[in-house]
């Protein structure tokens, strides 16, 4: 537990600061001999973020499928996810919706054929198709969903973005510790042992008061426009649920595997995947969710 709580507030600290560096550089006129006087454009930072994260869960998700008695390339999978990321940033668009799911088609497309070519080289065929598939998975799993992260930003502030992962990460934060404290009644014993009804519930009442506390905090500190009380709970009460499935979304990845965790690299909470699990999930929701109840956005 110590390293939890030793390494969570670190990168929560760096998680606010990579928050504001991205906030203050929106829109920033830069000088340059080379590039000319332009603009940074707003999300740039997120956009670095969310390819950094790409790569390292790509590399993750890699050694899972290798670890099931799959093929699977890093630097391939790393290609697809960053295929998806562009593609769930620029598609999103009401009018020009047609080309929009041509574009995310096209690109599917593309990758599903371009992995075969690469996984038969050789002439070996044993495990090709099941390996392009992964391939899919790494398009839409750590792509297009990871991508959302950046429609997100493209119509709102940064703020908003980690008002959303305090949201979702609250309920990781309050299932864990109620569930070490009073939780007896298993969740999903088969596929998750350690996780409980009363986790669940400490964890859901936890991302609704971090969903109106947080907004408030918005709303005073940053101008943020944000709705009333009774979206954010019902936004808290949501985000929870679907962020819970998301953890258990990659406990049946890794189950499947025989790997009790994503990676090692994050010391207290696993892999990058196993921190990124729950809000993979959401965002896609929050998109939407966003939508409605921030309509003049």
């Amino acid at each position: 537990m110590w390293k939890r709580l030793t390494f969570g507030p670190l990168m929560i600290a760096a998680l606010i600061g990579l928050v504001w560096l991205d906030s203050f550089l929106g829109n920033k006129t830069l000088s340059s001999p080379v590039l000319g006087v332009d603009k940074v454009p707003p999300g740039s930072i997120v956009f670095l973020i969310c390819l950094a994260l790409g790569a390292l869960g790509s590399k993750e998700l890699a050694s899972i499928i290798v670890a099931k008695g799959a093929k699977a390339s890093a630097a391939l999978l790393t290609l697809a996810s960053w295929a998806g990321l562009c593609v769930s940033f620029f598609a999103p668009n009401a009018q020009h919706s047609i080309d929009s799911v041509a574009i995310v088609g096209s690109a599917a497309v593309l990758l599903f054929f371009t992995s075969l070519l690469v996984y038969s080289k050789g002439q070996n065929t044993k495990g090709v198709v099941l390996a392009a598939g992964a391939s899919l998975l790494a398009f839409v799993y750590l792509g297009i969903m990871l991508g959302f992260v950046l429609a997100i930003r493209r119509e709102h502030s940064v703020w908003i973005l980690l008002w959303l992962l305090l949201v979702v990460k609250a309920c990781d934060t309050g299932a864990y510790f109620t569930g070490r404290a009073i939780g007896k009644h298993k969740l999903i014993l088969w596929l998750s042992p350690g996780k409980t009804w009363e986790g669940l519930v400490g964890g859901i009442a936890l991302s609704c008061a971090a969903s109106v506390g947080g907004a408030r905090l918005l709303t005073m500190w940053a101008g943020e426009t944000m709705p009333g009380a009774l979206p954010l709970i019902v936004a808290g009460v949501v985000f929870a649920v679907v962020g819970q499935a998301g953890d258990l979304v990659m406990s049946l990845f890794k189950r499947d595997a025989g790997l009790k965790d994503s990676g090692s690299s994050i010391p207290g909470f696993g892999g990058v995947l196993d921190v990124l699990d729950s809000p993979l999930l959401v965002t896609p929701l929050a998109f939407w969710w966003l939508k409605w109840a921030l309509p003049g956005a």
